[in-house]
């Protein structure tokens, strides 16, 4: 990450009714270790919750975190829920159990890269930076 740049914000966030968040502890440890300033919303989020916060918290990411199957859902309502909120400046990101076809369905309602089970946290790193450098400003 560039110095001149101020730190890349993310919230990290477990939508509906999955209860497993190791995943997502990783990620949130990770991305903090890689200088990010992360927030954690914790388990069992409604999209709203996950926007608002968001919101409030002016992040530059936010990073889902889906096992339940229910990403079709789920991913895009909270894109839907931030472009509502004029902030279509976000990157929706994340991960979890998602099917090659699903992701790729995902991509083309405009969420970015998805990241499947076993995913080194330095690709997620690399890939939440690069969009950075070219989406926000210092």
């Amino acid at each position: 990450m560039a110095s001149a740049r101020r730190p890349i914000r993310v919230l990290v966030a477990k939508p509906g009714l999955d209860g497993h968040d190791r995943g997502a502890k990783v990620v949130a440890a990770a991305l903090r270790d890689a200088g990010m300033e992360v927030i954690y919303t914790g388990l069992h989020q409604t999209p709203e919750m996950i926007v608002q916060a968001a919101v409030q918290e002016d992040v530059d990411v936010v990073g889902l975190s889906i096992l339940s199957g229910a990403h079709l859902t789920l991913f895009p309502r909270v894109k839907q829920l931030l472009l509502k909120a004029g902030r279509d400046d976000v990157l929706v990101t994340g991960g979890g159990i998602i099917p090659p076809e699903d992701m790729e369905a995902l991509r083309q309602q405009g969420i970015g890269r998805l990241f499947g089970p076993g995913t080194s946290t330095s690709e997620l790193v690399k890939y939440i930076d690069e969009w950075a450098a070219e989406h926000v400003s210092a």
